[in-house]
């Protein structure tokens, strides 16, 4: 066998030649040192031409060009829509979203623009200096956090991947994962407003939301195995510069990301308030245990915003107090882009047992609660 190696393919003779292969050929069609022309089967000016070219930039749509081209279609459509709804149900609907979204929005702007501060200002450190290191102990401690430390749902995974990368114990952040977005000042002054008059309902999210925060922080203790659950081996600080700049990036990002699911949750419950059959609300919320059930995987489907998930909460009337609770607890630490932010951070195999046992804690803690405080 020769010494001299094939080329790949795909590259030049001259450009993959050892140097003691011998004389390369000489490039055809063209003077020495020209670029190479395109091969056979190639054509020059379109894709896969020849090494060197560029391929032509794709159209990707973003959630902003989605948004605009569902409102044109909105727009272009509308009389058609009209035509289809009767005046009162058009009246309702639009009741409905606009009261959720306009009493939800205040509380929204006030958690993004606190979660920014927290990201931005605290350094990460404090975190692994008040916990103490016996993890049964850490977990309460880091539970109880969440009440002082207002965060979204979505800011909480990367903050939790955060605190593990730093060595703090997965159980402790996991509790504070869960209980972040659920007992923070915000988002229990918003279900006070969204339940004027029942004051019981703030103190049973509370007790629920903590409780299961901290029963899924043990029983990771207890039951929680290392090959489920991939740690970030590190955690990226913000890079640019500024910490006012990561304020006003953090706060812009939670506020589109939070706002988007704030209507998509409006507009969901505005729309079972009108297009579904009152018999069929009715044959659920008069069942208590599929009321309960019923919410509590709507809560999974919708993924609104812990901020704003309480006026959407209110909004189902008909349903049990449980099941209304049940429905608020699960929400903020089950849901659809939860799933697929652990999934991403953590792994799929812990993303899955993860949120299928705490959905089911989430449930018994709330049907508990609910039996004892409403």
């Amino acid at each position: 066998m020769s010494e001299q190696t094939a080329p790949a393919h795909g590259i030049p003779p001259a450009a993959s030649a050892p140097p003691d292969a011998g004389p390369a050929v000489p490039d055809q069609g063209g003077p020495a040192g020209a670029a190479p022309g395109p091969g056979p089967g190639t054509t020059a000016g379109k894709p896969g031409g020849g090494p060197g070219q560029a391929a032509p930039p794709r159209l990707r749509l973003g959630q902003l060009e989605l948004f605009v081209l569902g409102l044109l279609l909105l727009l272009v459509g509308q009389s058609w829509i009209a035509d289809r709804l009767d005046a009162r149900a058009v009246q309702t609907w639009s009741t409905v979203f606009v009261a959720i979204a306009v009493q939800a929005l205040p509380f929204l702007v006030l958690g993004t623009v606190i979660s920014a501060a927290i990201t931005a200002f605290v350094p990460p450190s404090v975190f692994t200096k008040v916990l103490p290191r016996n993890q049964a102990l850490a977990v309460p401690v880091a539970g109880a956090a969440g009440a002082v430390l207002p965060g979204c749902e979505c800011a909480s995974v990367p903050v939790a991947g955060g605190l593990m990368a730093r060595g703090v114990a997965p159980a402790a952040a996991l509790a504070f994962l869960l209980s972040a977005p659920a007992i923070n000042p915000i988002v229990m002054t918003a279900t006070a407003v969204a339940f004027p008059n029942q004051p019981e309902m703030v103190f049973a999210r509370f007790g629920a939301s903590l409780a299961t925060a901290v029963i899924m922080g043990w029983l990771w203790v207890r039951f929680g195995k290392a090959e489920w659950l991939r740690i970030p081996k590190r955690f990226s600080e913000p890079s640019s510069g500024s910490r006012w700049e990561d304020f006003r990036v953090g706060m812009q990002h939670d506020f589109l990301h939070a706002g988007g699911f704030l209507v998509v949750g409006a507009i969901t419950a505005a729309t079972l308030n009108v297009t579904v059959p009152k018999d069929v609300i009715d044959a659920v919320s008069d069942n208590w245990w599929i009321g309960v059930l019923a919410l509590a995987f709507l809560a999974v489907i919708l993924a609104v915003c812990s901020e704003a998930d309480a006026f959407v909460a209110a909004s189902l009337t008909g349903f049990s107090p449980t099941a209304k609770l049940a429905f608020m607890v699960v929400g903020p630490m089950v849901d659809v882009k939860l799933i697929a932010l652990q999934s991403g951070t953590f792994g799929r195999a812990f993303a899955v047992r993860f949120s299928t046992a705490t959905f089911a804690v989430a449930v018994l803690t709330s049907l508990a609660v609910g039996w004892w405080l409403l």
